[in-house]
Formats: structure tokens, sequence, C-alpha cells
């Protein structure tokens, strides 16, 4: 019952009003005005200081409501997580990345959360920025590894991963190779590799140029093993999303920091999902990723 009561309570509040509470409630304003008062007397305290039809908080007042307002969001996701463990179907959880990510901290994460929760089966995809958006946006998706490229939205959890400078793979075979970085202007002539499909390539392109300041000389890839064969016979430099300080160099390729003008290129790599299915693996995921990622940082 005082479950039900604090919710009443707090609708009264934030309505400002008996009659605007009891219709949010779809109850009748003689029953939420009962069940505060019956509240009030289980709490041995007064909650409200009544002016005719106005009302004001007492101090308890203000106290109950912050907290119980935080209490019954509590309440409510351990009654959702409660319902999805009690599910027949098996639990899973659908991750999505760049498709030019070429660390190991995702991969390395997946492996701990599947050890710790062997009951969560874990189905793992990639794609641009803008697909593992839209499979997000349309629920597909439970979580997506990306950078960001737009203003942060209200209805998602931004948990920022990381801010680092973008890195590109060269071929040893080219002479910018013995450079410390490399320098978006001196790169007009030479194509940049973008890994995407088809139907992404004209929005991918746009955004390097358009955003980020590349020339309009792209060649497209399919697969980052396709990208870096590219890069390996000295066709094009392929940019990398990257969350540890220094991607590795090979034998074949290395990897410089992307310079614009006398300044870094930056990115946030952050995970994104629906703020209403922040459940306990998500959140566990998120919290799994962060501690590798400052494993790598901290040496």
């Amino acid at each position: 019952m005082l479950f039900r009561q604090m919710k009443y309570f707090i609708a009264v509040v934030e309505a400002k009003s008996f009659t605007e509470a009891s219709y949010a409630l779809e109850i009748s304003q003689s029953a939420v005005s009962q069940q505060i008062k019956v509240l009030e007397e289980d709490l041995g305290v007064p909650l409200l200081i009544r002016h005719n039809r106005r009302f004001a908080l007492t101090p308890a007042g203000e106290y109950f409501y912050r907290h119980g307002k935080e209490l019954i969001q509590e309440l409510e996701d351990f009654k959702r997580e409660t319902q999805r463990q009690g599910e027949d179907k098996e639990l899973q959880l659908s991750i999505g990345y760049l498709n030019n990510y070429v660390g190991s901290e995702l991969y390395e994460t997946i492996a701990s959360f599947s050890a710790y929760y062997p009951e969560v089966t874990i189905q793992i995809f990639n794609g641009t920025h803008e697909s593992l958006y839209q499979e997000l946006r349309t629920r597909k998706a439970d979580l997506i590894l990306s950078d960001q490229r737009r203003a942060f939205s209200d209805l998602y959890e931004n948990d920022i991963l990381t801010t680092g400078t973008v890195y590109a793979e060269i071929s040893r075979q080219n002479p910018r190779s013995q450079q410390e970085f490399l320098a978006l202007e001196d790169l007009k002539r030479f194509p940049c590799i973008l890994v995407t499909a088809e139907s992404h390539e004209q929005s991918e392109a746009a955004y390097y140029t358009d955003t980020l300041g590349f020339a309009d000389n792209f060649i497209f890839a399919r697969t980052i093993e396709e990208a870096r064969l590219l890069v390996a016979s000295n066709r094009g430099y392929l940019p990398l999303e990257n969350l540890s300080p220094t991607p590795p160099s090979g034998t074949a390729t290395c990897c410089l920091p992307l310079y614009q003008g006398s300044q870094p290129m930056m990115r946030h790599y952050c995970l994104f999902w629906h703020k209403d299915n922040s459940t306990y693996y998500v959140e566990e995921f998120s919290r799994l990723l962060h501690d590798r990622i400052n494993e790598y940082k901290n040496g």
C-alpha cells in the first residue's frame, strides 16, 4: 500500500493540484486525498499544509518527495528487471560497434562479461555510425559503441568512454610513414579508405569532408580486412577507431596520429543505449568496458 500512496503523493506534488493529479492517476480526487491522509497517519507527521484548495510542503514533505521519487524509480527498475529475469525467452544482449574499430578492449570486455554472466547470449555486429544509430533507434541493438557525431539526446544514456586522438594506418612503403604524424593538408592527393556498405558511402564521405575536413578523395572497402589490405598495398590511408592511447603498428603498416593544421584530431567514443533499457546487464557491460579502458590508460 505504501508504494501506491507514494505514487499518489508524488503525482499531487508534481501536478500542484489534487484535481490534476486525480485526472493523471485516473481515480477520484477523494480517493487521492484519502490515501495521502492515510500516508500521513502511517508516518505520524504531516506532509502537506493545506490552504483551502492550495497546499504547501512541510519539511518532512519535501524530504519524502525528493527521496520517495528516487525510491519509486528504483522500485520500478527492480520490478522491470525481475520481470525480465523471469521471462521464458533466453537472455540476450545485442551490441554494435564501428566497422573500422581495431582495438581489443571491446572483445576482451565481451569475454569477461560472458565469464561473469554465462546465462546471457551476446550478439555482436558492426556498421557505420549511421547504421548503428538506426539499429539502436529501432531497438534492434541494446547498446552501441560509436563516435559522437550529433548532440546528445535525452532519450539515450550517452556514456562517454574516452576522448582520444584520431589515428590512421598507412603503408610503410609510403614516405609519409617516417613522419611523426599525418597532416590532412598533405594527404589531399592520397586516397582515404572508408569502411562502409554501398548504401552508406555518400553519407560517410559527406561526414568526413564536410565535418572533419578531409579531401573528397575516397576508396570504399566493405570490411576492415579489405581496407587493411588496401593500406598494405599502399593504395591509401585508413582512419581508425581505437579506444587505447596508441594503436599498435605492424611490419607492413604503421599507425600515426592525424592532424588538422597544428592540432591533433580528437574524437569522443561513447556507449549509447535507450534510457528505458538501462538494465542490470547493460550497465554491467558498460562498467566492465570502462574498467578495461582504464587498465590500458594506466599501463
